[in-house]
């Protein structure tokens, strides 16, 4: 238990304009014994800016769990210390997770100061469905382990929400517009409340040749959002092409049988594929 009245505070940052920093995240970092920053040369900016000037030390994935008993035991003494990342909510794909969890271990206070998060601001004005919906932080950056990431999520009927690198964000698309069909609605939210803010809805071709065509778009910070599954066909649909896919999965790839079960039964990919894979995985 705790001997003092220290807390740990998760203190949500702007995602860009400095006009979202709340007023109470300011109090609370000028208030507290030691800053906690992802990254000190991003961070210390962003401090000065507000004027603020308490010690700011760096807390990352490299040694976030090496400190986080030290942190504890500050604030076991009364100290209190604030977690920021480099933009938004921390522990939200960012580090500070090892430590909240011995925070909560030791019973000490863990306050959150909320503020703008990319990934609830896009879902915000994305035009998808809302009350719903599945984050799933970054896309591993092999193509073969995106592949798998991605095929585990085919059946999901949520809104499915991702941060990409622009620098990957193309290969994320094609392999997309491969697994989950060239209709599949998807959006992508880039530079969220900075000057070049995109949003751009589109199915995921259309989306994927948008990005292509237009190398601003594989810059600045990226959230890639896709609509999850609409399953509509009845029972009686679903037996009528398990049966199909069996047969055809006996005497050629996946590839070929989804193709071929397309046609017969006039469905998209997104409808058949999954399917195939799960049959054929059984």
């Amino acid at each position: 238990m705790s001997t003092g009245s220290g807390k740990i505070y998760v203190v949500a940052t702007p995602i860009g304009n400095l006009g979202d920093m709340t007023t109470r995240a300011i109090e609370v970092l000028n208030s507290v014994d030691l800053i906690l920053a992802e990254d000190t040369r991003h961070s210390m900016p962003l401090l000065r800016h507000f004027q603020i000037q308490t010690q700011c030390q760096a807390f990352h994935e490299h040694n976030e769990k090496s400190i986080a008993e030290s942190v504890c035991e500050r604030v076991r003494q009364g100290e209190s210390v604030a977690i920021i990342s480099d933009a938004g909510v921390p522990l939200i794909s960012d580090p500070g997770f090892p430590l909240v969890r011995m925070a909560h271990e030791y019973k000490l206070p863990v306050v959150t100061i909320p503020g703008a998060c990319a990934a609830i601001s896009a879902i915000s004005v994305a035009g998808l469905a809302t009350d719903r919906f599945s984050f799933e932080g970054f896309l591993p950056s092999k193509a073969g382990a995106k592949r798998k990431v991605l095929e585990a999520l085919l059946d999901e009927p949520r809104t499915m929400i991702f941060y990409e690198s622009p620098r990957r964000v193309i290969e994320t698309l094609r392999i997309m517009v491969e697994l989950f069909g060239e209709d599949r609605q998807a959006v992508l939210a880039r530079e969220l409340t900075k000057l070049f803010e995109t949003v751009h809805k589109a199915p995921l071709r259309e989306l994927l040749e948008f990005v292509e065509s237009d190398s601003n778009q594989v810059k600045g910070e990226i959230v890639l959002l896709l609509e999850g599954i609409q399953k509509e066909a009845t029972d009686e649909d679903e037996a009528e092409l398990k049966r199909i896919l069996s047969i055809l999965l006996e005497e050629v790839s996946v590839k070929q049988a989804v193709s071929i079960a397309m046609k017969l039964k006039g469905l998209k990919r997104n409808q058949v594929y999954p399917l195939a894979l799960k049959l054929k995985e059984e």
